[in-house]
């Protein structure tokens, strides 16, 4: 019979190609595991890289279990897996550029003590040189488009401010430690989201079912962003536009889908504009955004991009 004590939290981390980072969220979370009252484990999915991560994994001293996929799956996918095959009564879903800082865990672990119908509990994310960066929202609707078209969202959208913990309606899935009842309850990510909306759909599918998130700004970890600012920048606007647009046709009305595209088309577009005469600003990227806004359905997205990768065709 086993005698060692329930898992109470679970390490999940996705790795897509990504082995120095990998390692130094792993070296962070031997760190946070060894404060910790109660018993955890390490998971690490490796999303078929091959840059030796598997095996940077299996070595680690913090991680007890490594799967490894053959073929490359989406984010929401992935963290799905990894829930399901986790053992603890928590899940902390990370990034593999998600780098805890002390005491992060505990806090999270906290938070969602205190809260019975809290399903989810999202930490500050900072970037590399420490400065806070957004990390909870309202849900996406036609107001909040409107209120982006006026550039007033910093004001009216970002929900990730003050230092108290406090209810959010999503707080993103870098450092997301999920309830195992709450995730079980609604089955998880939906996979049809490959990457981007995957967590806002996640949240909102909690709320529907009667939890809540919470931001816990006393929870902080840097978040090196390797999602938004790696390989592929146009398959990654494709992708980020049609799962925006997925999530708008999934919990509002077909005219309120649309009426979010063309908001968000003409935020883009003044940004374009903008960027005309603004150091350090690209308008040609800002466009490719109107497009890629106004035609979700149209180009290849980083799905396809993760395909052609299973077929041997061209390295992500």
């Amino acid at each position: 019979m086993d005698a060692s004590p329930p898992v109470e939290i679970s390490f999940c981390v996705v790795n897509t190609q990504q082995r120095e980072l990998l390692v130094s969220g792993l070296d962070a979370i031997a760190r946070e595991r060894a404060a910790l009252p109660f018993a955890t484990e390490t998971l690490v999915l490796d999303n078929a890289s091959t840059d030796g991560s598997a095996g940077a994994a299996r070595r680690h001293p913090a991680v007890d279990r490594v799967i490894v996929r053959e073929q490359r799956a989406g984010k929401a996918q992935n963290d799905s897996r990894l829930g399901r095959e986790a053992r603890g009564r928590y899940v902390l879903l990370l990034n593999e550029d998600s780098e805890l800082l002390p005491g992060a865990t505990l806090a999270l672990h906290e938070a969602l003590e205190a809260d019975p119908r809290a399903g989810a509990a999202g930490a500050r994310l900072l970037r590399p040189d420490g400065t806070p960066q957004p990390s909870a929202w309202r849900f996406p609707g036609p107001l909040s488009a409107l209120a982006s078209a006026l550039f007033v969202h910093r004001w009216t959208i970002v929900q990730s401010r003050g230092e108290r913990t406090h209810r959010v309606d999503w707080a993103q899935s870098a450092a997301l430690l999920v309830r195992r009842e709450a995730g079980e309850q609604i089955g998880w990510l939906d996979s049809r989201f490959f990457v981007y909306s995957d967590e806002v759909d996640f949240c909102r599918r909690l709320a529907d079912a009667g939890w809540h998130t919470l931001y816990v700004p006393g929870a902080s970890a840097f978040h090196h962003e390797q999602l938004s600012t790696g390989a592929v920048p146009d398959r990654r606007i494709v992708e980020l536009s049609r799962n925006r647009d997925r999530y708008m046709r999934k919990h509002h009305s077909a005219t309120a889908a649309a009426a979010v595209r063309w908001l968000t088309a003409w935020t883009y577009a003044m940004r374009a504009l903008a960027a005309l005469i603004l150091p350090g600003h690209d308008p040609h990227r800002y466009w490719r955004h109107v497009g890629a806004t106004l035609h979700p359905d149209r180009g290849e997205g980083l799905r396809e991009a993760a395909a052609d990768y299973n077929r041997g065709g061209r390295r992500l």
